[in-house]
């Protein structure tokens, strides 16, 4: 295994390029599974290179971990349900920032082994020629700060997963105290970090990443519902900026470029989510909820007292099959109710009838990034009839009917009208212009933001109550004469 040793560099070349073209063919829905390949080939390329070049490896514990690692990476891609998938991305995030926290302390503690080793034998070391190097200061900075990153990722992640999850421990935070609070963690936690780096001092390091760990609980609890899309997005950045921090611990060139490109492409996607949200990135992480509770109850006596106008599956089919054009708009309630492959069946039922059918998507439609995309993808809808909202929205005056399957906040008239509204000046679908607006939803609840949504009380809208896939279902039946 001499050559793998002699041509490591070039090997993790090659592993950087594989990934460089692995993001450019995850960019788009047609090359994004070649995109996964290359990525699937750079990694494998990336650990057995290293595998040969580190020193003195521990074979039965590396090969142990990875056995395991695959064991549960497997059954968990193979169990875990389109619904779930949110917080399963968030919670691996987490393993990257408890990775890069808990490879900082083994460096230390390696180092200050050696320290007490040298110290005891310094004489017979010295009369040997031997000398103990300490650690650079540039050492010690890489180590403050891949440890103070990654311990914010683990934390964070661990509370977006908590509350994609709807667990009862990820209680968002409120009130006049968080704002302080955070900033005093913030700035004892850069205190620490910097008297470790100047002194070394191990105390210091200790406290830096207990308040670490502290901050990066209480900065994501006060984020809103609506927000978690951008929050999911900029920790998968962080968990990058970890990878490559500990790639400068480990002096693993791979390890670096790995972590940037996913650092730099999440810190990207943030932004252009925010962007579709009209919204700063401080404003999302420091301006507290989008929406949010207060919001939410005030609005329950106005919700109480305003009509709607509800109808039937068959009806919406009848609609449907008569009109010239419809724009499907997904939501949470299509990834809830698994109704992707019902609604795919329903696009190709309307299609045979000679209706134009598009898709319509919002930024962050869902819970994570691209959420609807993955579903549409998994139920083989053809791309070119999924258009983004700067495509589709200057069609939508032109549109017969319009079908939104659980979507609530990415449709929100409010937010071009209503410059009280917490989600004001935010871009959004614009449903509301289309001839008919038709709206599956299991209750008149608000959605994740915790907004009420006026399209649901316009006189073109005709609410459907139910389980989106058992409804879709019931269209495409009524569209086949099957109706009851």
């Amino acid at each position: 295994m001499e050559f793998i040793k002699e041509y490591a560099d070039w090997f993790y070349l090659i592993g950087a390029v594989l990934f460089i073209l692995t993001l450019r063919g995850l960019s788009g829905p047609k090359t994004a599974i070649q995109g996964n390949r290359y990525g699937m080939i750079a990694m494998a390329i990336a650990v057995i290179t290293t595998f040969f070049v580190a020193d003195h490896p521990v074979i039965w514990m590396i090969v142990g971990a990875m056995v395991l690692g695959a064991v549960v990476g497997i059954a968990r891609a193979k169990t875990v349900p389109m619904t779930q998938m949110p917080e399963t991305v968030a919670l691996m995030h987490s393993l990257v920032g408890l990775a890069a926290v808990l490879i900082a302390i083994a460096a230390i503690l390696h180092n200050n082994q050696l320290t007490a080793a040298f110290a005891e034998n310094e004489a017979v070391l010295t009369a040997a020629g031997v000398e103990h190097a300490h650690m650079s200061k540039v050492h010690l900075f890489e180590l403050f700060v891949g440890c103070f990153v990654g311990a914010i990722t683990f934390t964070a992640s661990v509370f977006a997963y908590g509350k994609l999850a709807a667990k009862k421990w990820a209680k968002t935070i409120s009130g006049g105290w968080v704002k302080p609070v955070q900033a005093l963690i913030f700035l004892a936690m850069l205190a620490c970090g910097i008297y470790f780096f100047t002194t070394g001092n191990m105390n210091a390091f200790w406290a830096m990443t207990v308040l670490a760990l502290a901050f990066g609980w209480v900065w994501i609890a006060p984020v809103g519902g609506g927000d978690m899309p951008v929050v999911v997005s900029l920790l998968n950045s962080f968990s990058g900026w970890a990878a490559a921090g500990i790639g400068f611990t480990l002096e693993n060139n791979m390890l670096i470029v790995a972590g940037s490109l996913v650092g730099s492409s999440g810190a990207i996607l943030s932004y252009i989510m925010c962007k579709a949200m009209n919204r700063s990135i401080i404003n999302v992480l420091f301006g507290g909820a989008m929406g949010g509770t207060a919001v939410a109850a005030a609005d329950n006596g106005e919700k109480a007292q305003r009509n709607h106008r509800s109808g039937s599956a068959d009806d919406a089919g009848f609609l449907m099959s008569n009109a010239d054009s419809v724009v499907i708009v997904p939501g949470y309630g299509m990834a809830q109710g698994r109704a992707q492959n019902a609604v795919k069946e329903l696009c190709e039922i309307l299609k045979e009838q000679g209706v134009k059918v598009r898709f319509a998507i919002h930024p962050v439609a869902g819970r994570m990034p691209g959420h609807m995309n993955v579903l549409l993808a998994e139920a083989d809808v053809a791309y070119e009839d999924i258009l983004e909202m700067d495509e589709i929205n200057s069609d939508f005056p032109a549109t017969d009917v319009v079908l939104v399957i659980g979507a609530n906040d990415v449709v929100n008239p409010a937010a071009k009208d209503d410059p009280s509204s917490p989600i004001y000046g935010m871009p959004i679908l614009e449903a509301h212009k289309a001839r008919t607006i038709m709206v599956i939803k299991r209750s008149m609840a608000t959605g994740y933001a915790g907004l009420d949504n006026d399209l649901f009380y316009n006189d073109k809208t005709m609410m459907i109550f139910g389980d989106a896939k058992k409804v879709v279902e019931d269209m495409t039946k009524a569209i086949n004469g099957g109706g009851h």
